[in-house]
């Protein structure tokens, strides 16, 4: 019996979510898996309400969970950075997911806007550091307010948090056994304290699996490559902000945003599964949103718990009805309603 957690959050989320607890009730029934859910009303409105984000019997009460199913967070009477900080990160380092993965994967050419690429040039996942770097948010102001004012921010590296994220990626480039390919990711002729403990680390850490090749690639280069090249690409590693970066531009040339899915995980605690496309509030209650990136965050999640073969269900539901049903990816443009959509899912379910 999984417990499941489930955040709908702000915006188009709870939408979004329903249609992927849909989902999920049918894939449980056809592959014989039982589950149990509880929503928690963390997001934008509680906020308003309460000016409360997430407490620290919040997280006490989420660890007790098998997983979480989050929708989105981001609400527009709220100041950004307040819900990001204070629900997002809050949960990533408290949780200790210190993984984020994200699968880029072209299911439709038709949907790619780079000339000439085809559904297998397409198809690699980006393993980002979770927990450190610029994002732990270190750093002051000095003489603020005045001409003089200086803001420091700190990409905190340790040895531990870089080893275990890159030993991750080689373990997951080893089973996911497609091209067997590791590409570091970083710019280690610029910032030459934390990209040299970086590189140091993932060659020595690579000795230990001769089984995997691997390559470095400057960020900069790794957009242009991502553009002109993608299928040069297997697994790729990187640090938190370099991640954040790329993996959007990873959501587009798969197809974009409704379809991109990504999962921040503890691969000895609590994982939490998302749509990495934000709450979208100009769509709200239009019942036009893309749910597929959500589905697919439930589909990455029962892979996580072991549901292999229900997760894969997912994918190739997801794969046949964008490859044979959609018009569009984009909100408003698919030919069908956001709930619509998920009965499509549902349907082809096998």
């Amino acid at each position: 019996m999984y417990k499941i957690a489930v955040i709908p959050g702000d915006g188009t989320g709870p939408e979004v979510v329903n249609e992927g607890l849909k989902v999920l009730d049918s894939a449980s029934k056809k592959y014989g898996f039982k589950y149990e859910t509880k929503t928690f009303d963390f997001g934008g409105e509680r906020y308003l309400k309460a000016g409360k984000t997430l407490e620290d019997k919040d997280i006490e009460d989420l660890k007790k969970y098998s997983t979480i199913y989050l929708g989105a967070i981001g609400h527009p009477k709220v100041k950004p950075g307040i819900l990001e900080t204070g629900i997002l990160l809050k949960l990533r380092f408290s949780l200790d997911q210190y993984i984020n993965l994200r699968p880029v994967k072209l299911y439709n050419a038709d949907y790619c806007p780079l000339k000439d690429k085809k559904s297998e040039d397409i198809d690699f996942v980006v393993v980002r550091e979770n927990s450190e770097g610029l994002y732990k948010g270190m750093g002051e102001f000095q003489k603020k307010g005045t001409q003089d004012e200086v803001a420091i921010q700190i990409s905190y590296n340790t040895r531990k948090g870089v080893e275990r994220c890159i030993r991750y990626a080689f373990l997951y480039t080893r089973k996911r056994n497609k091209r067997k390919k590791l590409t570091l990711c970083g710019k280690t002729n610029v910032l030459t304290y934390a990209w040299d403990l970086w590189e140091r680390t993932f060659n020595e850490v690579a000795k230990e699996y001769p089984d995997i090749t691997t390559d470095y690639a400057h960020v900069d280069a790794t957009t242009m490559w991502f553009v002109k090249n993608p299928e040069w690409f297997d697994v790729i590693v990187t640090d938190n902000m370099f991640g954040d970066i790329i993996t959007d531009l990873g959501a587009m040339i798969q197809g974009g945003m409704g379809i991109a899915a990504g999962g921040n995980i503890n691969p000895q605690g609590v994982s939490m599964f998302e749509p990495i496309g934000g709450s979208a509030p100009k769509y709200t209650g239009q019942n036009v949103i893309n749910p597929l990136a959500a589905i697919c965050a439930a589909g990455m999640m029962l892979e996580n718990l072991g549901e292999s073969k229900a997760a894969q269900a997912i994918e190739n539901a997801v794969i046949k009805i964008v490859s044979t049903k959609l018009k569009s990816l984009a909100a408003g443009k698919m030919g069908y309603s956001t709930t619509e959509v998920g009965d499509l899912v549902t349907e082809n379910l096998e």
